[in-house]
């Protein structure tokens, strides 16, 4: 399967670059991945495309403020850090900028108190195949309150306007620190949308996973089989596991909010369609002809061309109505990627 076969002719002036003022007045398209039938509404309505008895999946992860500005204690010069996997309480794989003269043993330094001595300190204490490192860190007091103090959010290379609030990359109900990019699928749901799915009788069922760069990266192998995966953190609770279980027992929908929750699922699941709790690392990588286990229902974004996640999207709706729909929805204007319009596929 050719990794061509998953791109798409996207204007730039689509992809969004700021999050509406209100999260739930995005465009919503609504794919039917039996005949392939598009309609369009607002992400206010969501609840009208959802059942009583239906498991909304969501992921709790919380996006941190993980990109770090400091200078090699050495010399001086700048550099930038973008924090990737926690490996200890102190350890990080880190991406470096520039990575060249960051090698093993360098010392780094971020930030400044008013004694001169920097609020964060590290040293790169491997560096890996790829290129990434491994930064040991050196700090008084709590590293998330740091991280608050000192780092900003890792917005997407494809959005270059500066975010003014934190808290509209995360969304209402991320719970646990860990990822380096938002499962933004979330992102439009508010406190209120969600009381009234609820209202309704549809059970909310959180996961975690922490959502890892690699996620927006285009895939750079000729074929799809050829592509080298990222893994991700992902934690199952038993609560979860329960309700998805009966859930799939009793004959009812499992719609995950967004790929990330729809990875963290099919990973626990066993052959025959049983969740399990638990927690690690997960690869799975979901193109077409992958049989699913659990999921149901998708609600997700539009998502960059030749990249895992719209080929996951045609694995459960089809490459050729899912790019369909993404024609309908350039012709119809509808805002691309992170801050941009959402799909629900049923």
């Amino acid at each position: 399967m050719k990794t061509s076969d998953f791109y798409y002719d996207l204007p730039k002036e689509l992809i969004a670059q700021d999050p509406l003022e209100d999260r739930s007045s995005s465009r919503l398209l609504k794919l039917d991945r039996t005949t392939g039938e598009v309609s369009h509404d607002v992400f206010s309505h969501i609840g009208t495309y959802l059942k009583a008895g239906d498991v909304l999946v969501i992921n709790d992860t919380r996006v941190i403020p993980a990109r770090l500005y400091g200078a090699r204690r050495e010399s001086g010069g700048k550099i930038e850090i973008l924090l990737l996997k926690r490996l200890t309480d102190t350890d990080w794989e880190c991406l470096v900028k520039p990575g060249k003269k960051c090698r093993t043993g360098a010392q780094l330094v971020f930030g400044e108190m008013e004694s001169g001595k920097p609020v964060l300190e590290a040293e790169i204490v491997d560096v890996l195949d790829d290129g990434n490192r491994i930064i040991r860190f050196k700090f008084d007091g709590i590293f998330e309150e740091i991280l608050d103090r000192l780092g900003e959010m890792p917005l997407p290379p494809y959005i270059h306007n500066q975010l003014k609030d934190k808290t509209r990359y995360n969304t209402v109900y991320a719970k646990y620190d860990g990822s380096a990019a938002a499962p933004t699928a979330g992102l439009h749901f508010t406190e209120e949308l969600l009381a009234e799915i609820k209202s309704k009788g549809i059970t909310i069922a959180p996961v975690t996973l922490h959502v890892g760069l690699g996620t927006f990266r285009p895939v750079k192998a000729e074929t799809v089989e050829d592509h080298d995966m990222h893994s991700e953190f992902y934690s199952v609770t038993e609560e979860t596991a329960a309700i998805i279980n009966k859930a799939k027992e009793e004959g009812r929908r499992v719609i995950c909010v967004g790929t990330t929750s729809c990875r963290t699922i099919e990973s626990a699941a066993d052959r025959i369609g049983h969740i399990k709790a638990g927690s690690g690392w997960t690869d799975i990588f979901i193109y077409p002809g992958y049989t699913f286990k659990l999921m149901d229902g998708l609600i997700t974004n539009f998502h960059l061309p030749e990249s895992t996640l719209v080929m996951l999207v045609s694995a459960f709706a089809g490459r050729e109505r899912v790019l369909a729909a993404y024609a309908e929805a350039v012709r119809e204007r509808y805002r691309f990627f992170s801050f941009g319009d959402a799909m629900i596929i049923l």
